[in-house]
């Protein structure tokens, strides 16, 4: 009686705040978890659940992976809107089971959050788990990178029978294959990345504590790392990227080893670390039983996902927002800024502190914004947000001129600023920015609602 009352609570709040444009992501759940806090349990019973978490990367690797089993046929839901905690989840599954709890889909694609995984994975059962990396990330809330690790690997310790998907060439995320029963899946990049370093969240072994070398590096802490001392070292893994054959505006090729099998592919969104996501998805779908062809075709298809490299246009002015959150993502948005636009553009970072958020920017200063005045055309610079003036002394300190720097508050009167100087712009918001934007953007423009 008690699930019965909670779905059909959830399923009216849901209702009521679609209707009135809210989404009803959070809400329906964290009611129906009063009612019955064990309504996740039950209703993931015959679910297939892909549950994907990790610090950077979960959300488009789910819609990647969605794209490959909708290609495949089989009948799912997921959590688009990015709702990741418990509570959004619920309500999720609560959506797409009767009012009598049976699941109308066969399969979940469902990211979450790294501090909810623990608890989530015990109550779901998952079928699969993907963990795309660890990184630093929203330190007052996290703390350091190993705390997170900790968080994930109670977590993996619930779900014995999932396939675990892992990072191989994070030394941390690869560290959770220790110990477990569980059946492994190694993912990764079997090719250096022309890119920056940029500062390593994990410069010592996790076991014995000496400092990592290398046979090549991808970004941050990634790559071919091995312990000189202990032998603690990057397996190699059963999903991998061999070659990088062209990095584009608006995708890249590369070549895929799918357990020994090669597979050229095209990935429909730009930036290197769209890769990781890719031999990501490719993972968990082929645990899932995808054709190992059918699935990579799939990448070519992919939507951008909300705030990530999504695109929008005003005026004939191309505007691409690019969320940022902590120091080794925003070196990847940098190096995409440096590396593959080409003439003019405009840089708008928008940097708010609110809880979303992480209360804690200090991170700004660990990103490497002089990547974008060390040669080429600097950019055009529009600064906002809570902490706007913070945003502004980084980027005088990495080499622009103060008075080049505009300070625009109001979403409004950003993006009409914007796109009065007639180059691409690209936006690079923290998450509460990221929504705020989006959606006057959509607004403007028109555009999928954040849900869907």
């Amino acid at each position: 009686m008690r699930l019965f009352l909670a779905l059909i609570l959830c399923k009216l709040i849901r209702l009521a705040l679609r209707l009135l444009g809210r989404g009803g992501t959070a809400l329906p759940g964290k009611a129906a978890l009063k009612i019955c806090p064990d309504m996740l349990g039950k209703l993931s019973k015959g679910v297939a659940t892909v549950l994907i978490t990790g610090t950077n990367g979960k959300t488009t690797t789910a819609r990647m992976t969605e794209q490959m089993i909708r290609d495949a046929g089989y009948s799912y839901f997921a959590n688009r809107s990015g709702s990741n905690l418990e509570r959004g989840i619920a309500a999720e599954f609560a959506a797409n089971s009767t009012i009598f709890g049976r699941p109308k889909r066969t399969y979940a694609i469902i990211e979450c959050d790294e501090a909810a995984f623990r608890t989530v994975a015990g109550k779901v059962a998952p079928r699969v788990i993907v963990v795309t990396n660890i990184f630093r990330d929203q330190l007052d809330r996290f703390g350091e990178a190993t705390r997170t690790l900790e968080s994930i690997r109670e977590g993996v310790k619930k779900a014995p029978e999932a396939v675990l998907c892992l990072n191989a060439d994070c030394s941390l995320t690869a560290s959770l294959a220790e110990g477990v029963p569980n059946t492994l899946r190694l993912f990764g990049m079997d090719v250096p990345l022309e890119e920056s370093a940029g500062v390593s969240d994990a410069p010592r072994c996790i076991r014995c504590g000496a400092e990592y070398a290398y046979s090549f590096r991808t970004f941050a802490h990634l790559g071919g790392f091995f312990c000189p001392d202990c032998g603690y070292a990057r397996q190699r893994p059963a999903v991998s990227i061999t070659a990088v054959r062209a990095f584009l505006p608006e995708g890249s090729e590369a070549d895929f080893m799918i357990d020994g099998a090669a597979y050229p592919a095209y990935v429909g969104l730009p930036a290197a670390y769209n890769l990781y996501n890719a031999a990501a998805a490719l993972a968990a779908a082929t645990a899932l039983g995808v054709p190992a062809q059918k699935a990579a075709g799939s990448l070519a298809d992919t939507r951008d996902v909300f705030g990530r490299m999504e695109s929008f246009e005003i005026n004939g002015v191309p505007i691409r927002m690019i969320l940022v959150k902590n120091p080794a993502g925003c070196d990847r948005a940098l190096d995409y800024l440096a590396g593959m636009i080409q003439g003019e553009y405009l840089a708008v970072f928008c940097l708010n502190d609110n809880v979303a958020d992480g209360t804690d920017v200090s991170w700004i200063w660990d990103s490497g914004f002089e990547r974008l005045f060390s040669g080429g055309t600097e950019p055009g610079l529009i600064v906002s947000g809570t902490r706007a003036e913070d945003m502004r002394l980084r980027l005088k300190y990495a080499g622009a001129r103060e008075d080049a720097v505009r300070i625009i508050q109001g979403d409004g009167a950003l993006i009409a600023a914007a796109a009065a100087g007639g180059v691409p712009v690209y936006i690079l918001p923290t998450y509460t920015a990221m929504l705020s934007i989006r959606s006057e953007l959509t607004r403007l423009c028109g555009g999928r609602k954040f849900w869907e």
